[in-house]
């Protein structure tokens, strides 16, 4: 099959050779919903593209997550920053100051954010297989005299996993118990499929994470990463008036303007695009299902509640710790290697799904061919 590349410039395209089917970053090839698109060409014609203006975004995200999450934060704790890296690695840095815990397989940039930009020890509690957070061994590190915060993944990356409440409130309680901030990282949570409920951390109530924080964006449920507008929830009044101390007026301009007019319009008009959209990325996790036990039933997945990305275990394909390079030298398909997710990620590829039945199904076609004898 000749796939029909987008006349796209950004890094999913072109970060590999033309000959490579890139389903890598998080990036969907769905359209820009409409709101968004004319919000956009508005402020061009306007000539709108000065220094960011927060406006109306904090009362837009909490009208957003009430009708999507049943849960509104105060408008009032809420800071504008560039992106969750740039919401993590300032609260990390500005918010405690010992070692970090996390738990992986994760997101690749949090073990970075530890160790590279803000130069701490990591702490690493493994999710437990088929269960999820390893809430006693949370326990146990926590109680670690050095450790004072934890990266919460909520909805986590690259399973997809949802916590229900009530994990959620062990690890609050746990946090209190041990003094450690929790920083929880919620930019999947509006990706939550259909029948599936999300909580959001900071809805267990200010008595239980009200030292804590929140990072939420309109980048992964609108494709929006590029415009750099994030959101980074506070649970209290105290934790709020810290964060405006401690953060620099400077680095809150790692935000674009462009991107706060985005948000506004995804927040206040994005509801039926994104309905749309988990539509289709339910779908597309049922038909890459199928294909799968049809052509590669060695490889083990299983649909995460909240994401378009595919955490696949290609462990019985016997292509080594990292079977995405395979894939790209024999297969020419670009996924992520398990690996850059921590050690529990060996023997693991993570597919983004959110593009067509067509490409999907190419995808497979490829990942067939590459791992044939």
């Amino acid at each position: 099959m000749t796939v029909q590349r987008p006349p796209r410039t950004s890094a999913k395209w072109k970060a590999f050779p033309e000959d490579v089917l890139p389903l890598w970053v998080a990036e969907m090839d769905y359209p820009l919903a409409d709101p968004i698109a004319a919000a956009l060409h508005e402020a061009i014609d306007r000539s709108d593209v000065g220094y960011r203006w927060a406006g109306e975004l904090a009362t837009a995200l909490a009208e957003f997550s009430a009708r999507r999450l049943g849960w509104a934060p105060d408008p009032g704790r809420v800071m504008l920053l560039g992106d969750a890296l740039v919401g993590m690695s300032e609260t990390v840095r500005r918010m405690s100051s010992g070692a970090l815990v996390i738990t992986p397989p994760v997101y690749p940039p949090f073990f970075h954010v530890a160790t590279t930009i803000v130069g701490r020890e990591l702490v690493e509690v493994p999710l437990v297989p088929g269960v999820g957070l390893d809430l006693e061994g949370l326990a146990h590190a926590f109680a670690r005299p050095e450790v004072t915060s934890f990266l919460l993944c909520n909805p986590h990356n690259p399973t997809g996993d949802i916590w229900t409440r009530e994990q959620l409130v062990e690890v609050a309680t746990l946090a209190r118990r041990h003094g450690v901030i929790v920083i929880s990282d919620e930019i999947w949570a509006p990706l939550t499929l259909p029948g599936r409920t999300m909580t959001p951390y900071l809805s267990l109530g200010e008595d239980l994470t009200g030292p804590d924080i929140a990072l939420v964006a309109a980048s992964k449920a609108f494709n929006l990463a590029g415009l750099k507008s994030a959101q980074v929830i506070a649970g209290s009044d105290e934790t709020m008036r810290l964060l405006t101390e401690r953060i620099p007026i400077e680095v809150t301009y790692s935000a674009g303007h462009l991107g706060v007019i985005a948000s506004i319009a995804a927040y206040r008009e994005g509801d039926a695009w994104l309905d749309a959209t988990r539509e289709s990325i339910a779908d597309n996790a049922d038909l890459l299902g199928r294909l799968l036990a049809d052509h590669l039933p060695a490889i083990e997945y299983t649909p995460g509640p909240s994401t378009y990305l595919a955490w696949l275990d290609c462990r019985g394909l016997g292509l080594g710790d990292d079977p995405a390079a395979v894939f790209l030298e024999q297969g020419r398909l670009a996924l992520s290697p398990g690996p850059d997710f921590g050690a529990q990620g060996a023997g693991f590829a993570r597919l983004n799904l959110a593009t067509t039945p067509e490409i999907l199904a190419e995808a497979v076609s490829r990942m067939t061919l590459a791992a044939a004898p």
